[in-house]
C-alpha cells in the first residue's frame, strides 16, 4: 500500500516539473513595442561640415580613432507600431499620409555602422532588421565603392536575402521620404514595384542575395536596379546599374534590360519593339513573350570562344498605320528576320559595352571556368586577370525568332 502511494507521488511529481518546464516563457523575448522595425535604410553622401556636428559615439578624439572615410548620410523607415495595414481594405490610397505609418529619420556617420550607431543614440527602441525590404544607395556612393555597405548588411544576420537593394539617380533619401499614392508604406510601395518588373518581364529577378554572390564570383560582375523618383512620386526603372570590383560603373538604358534577359533566357518577356518591313511607314510593333537561350564555350587557337543561342517567340501587338497589310506567311517571315537582326544588334552592342568596362555581368567568365578548367587554371586563374581577358573575348551571337500570333485580325 505504502509503495503504490510513493509511486503515484513521484508520477505527480514528475508532472508537476513537467508543466513547470512547458509553462515557462521566452528569456529572451523582446516586445515588439520595443523594437524600431526598420522597413527601408537608404544611404547617400554627407553633405559639407557634417563631422562637425557628430558626437563622439562609437569614436573618440583619443582612444579609438575616426575612420578615414568619407561620412555618409543613411536615412530609414521605421513602422510606427498599429499602424501599418494589414487587411486587403486598408492595403493601399495612401498618398500624403504615408508619414501616418511610418517616422522616417536619419543621420550622419563615417561608415553604415557607425551612421547607424549614432541614430540608435537617438531612439529609444533597438533598431531591427528582421523587416527591411529594400535598400537605395544613390548613384554618387555607389561610384566611391559598394565595400562598406556590402560587409556591413552581408554580415547582419537580421537582414534577409530576399531584400531588394537598388541605385538610385539623384539623392536617395527623397525615396525614403516619397509618398506615393498608391501604397501607404513607401518601403512597400518600391518593393512592389521591383516585385511587379520581375512579374511583367521587365526586370530579371535579382535580390540582394543574388547580387552578393554574382559579385563573390570569380568570373562574373554583379549589377543592381538603377531607379529614379518620378514627379508625382512614382518610380521609374531605368535600367540596370552594373559593377566592378564593388564600384558603380555605368548604368544600361531600359530596353537593354531585355538584351540581357535574352542572352541569359529569362522569362517573361516584357518589352515592345518596333520592327520596319519595307518603306518607312511599313511598321509594326511586337511583343516577346518567351525566350531560351544557350551560351556553349570553346577553345580555338588557345583562346576561348563564347556562343550565344538565342530563341524568342513574339507577337504581333499592332501595325502603326494602315498602308500596307500582313495577309501572307512571306510578310510574317519579313518580320521575324528584322526582329532578328535588330535583337542580335542590341544583344552586341550591350556585350561590346560591358566588355569596355571590364564587367561581365553575364557571367561567361563562369561557364569558362565550369567548361574548360584546365584554360581557367592555366591562363586565368583570378577575377582580376577575367576583367581584363574579358575584354578581349570573342562573343559569337545568334538570334532566331517565331511569330506565335498576330492576333484577332487577319491583315
Amino acid at each position: 500500500m505504502k509503495s503504490g502511494l510513493r509511486v503515484r507521488r513521484l508520477l505527480l511529481s514528475a508532472f508537476a516539473a513537467s508543466v513547470v518546464l512547458l509553462l515557462t516563457g521566452c528569456w529572451d523575448r523582446l516586445e515588439i513595442e520595443d523594437r524600431a522595425i526598420v522597413l527601408g535604410i537608404s544611404v547617400d553622401n554627407a553633405a559639407p561640415g557634417a563631422a562637425d556636428k557628430e558626437s563622439e559615439i562609437s569614436h573618440t578624439a583619443e582612444g579609438f580613432p575616426v575612420p578615414d572615410v568619407n561620412m555618409i548620410r543613411i536615412t530609414v523607415q521605421i513602422a510606427l507600431p498599429g499602424k501599418i495595414p494589414l487587411g486587403p481594405g486598408e492595403s493601399g490610397g495612401g498618398g500624403r499620409g504615408s508619414e501616418q505609418t511610418v517616422w522616417v529619420v536619419g543621420t550622419e556617420g563615417h561608415t553604415v555602422d557607425d551612421a547607424i550607431m549614432n541614430l540608435q543614440q537617438q531612439i529609444s527602441g533597438r533598431l531591427f532588421f528582421g523587416h527591411l525590404r529594400v535598400i537605395v544607395v544613390s548613384a554618387d556612393v555607389a561610384s566611391l565603392g559598394m565595400q562598406n555597405i556590402n560587409d556591413y548588411f552581408h554580415r547582419n544576420p537580421e537582414v534577409r536575402r530576399m531584400a531588394w537593394m537598388m541605385i538610385c539617380k539623384g539623392s536617395a533619401e527623397k525615396l525614403m521620404r516619397a509618398a506615393p499614392e498608391l501604397e501607404r508604406v513607401p518601403a512597400l510601395y518600391l518593393m512592389s514595384t521591383m516585385d511587379n518588373a520581375v512579374k511583367l518581364g521587365k526586370f530579371p529577378e535579382n535580390y540582394v542575395g543574388m547580387y552578393w554572390s554574382n559579385s563573390a564570383k570569380q568570373g562574373q560582375e554583379g549589377y543592381l536596379p538603377y531607379v529614379e523618383l518620378k514627379k508625382e512620386q512614382n518610380i521609374e526603372v531605368k535600367g540596370m546599374a552594373y559593377f566592378k570590383d564593388d564600384k558603380l560603373k555605368g548604368m544600361t538604358k531600359p530596353f537593354q534590360v531585355a538584351a540581357y534577359m535574352s542572352i541569359k533566357g529569362m522569362n517573361p518577356a516584357g518589352y515592345r519593339g518596333v520592327v520596319k518591313i519595307g518603306g518607312d511607314s511599313e511598321m509594326v510593333m511586337i511583343y516577346a513573350t518567351s525566350r531560351r537561350s544557350s551560351i556553349k564555350v570553346r577553345i580555338q587557337d588557345g583562346e576561348p570562344i563564347v556562343n550565344v543561342a538565342i530563341f524568342t517567340e513574339i507577337n504581333l501587338e499592332e501595325k502603326i498605320n494602315d498602308q500596307f497589310t500582313i495577309n501572307d506567311s512571306a510578310s510574317l517571315t519579313q518580320i521575324e528576320k528584322q526582329d532578328e537582326k535588330s535583337l542580335k544588334l542590341e544583344v552586341e552592342n550591350l556585350i561590346r559595352e560591358m566588355q569596355e568596362k571590364g564587367a561581365d555581368i553575364f557571367g561567361f567568365g563562369e561557364y569558362v571556368r565550369a567548361k574548360k578548367p584546365g584554360y581557367w587554371n592555366a591562363r586565368i586563374g583570378s577575377k582580376d586577370r577575367w576583367q581584363s581577358a574579358f575584354k578581349e573575348l570573342r562573343v559569337e551571337v545568334e538570334v532566331n525568332s517565331k511569330i506565335r500570333r498576330i492576333g484577332m485580325k487577319a491583315k
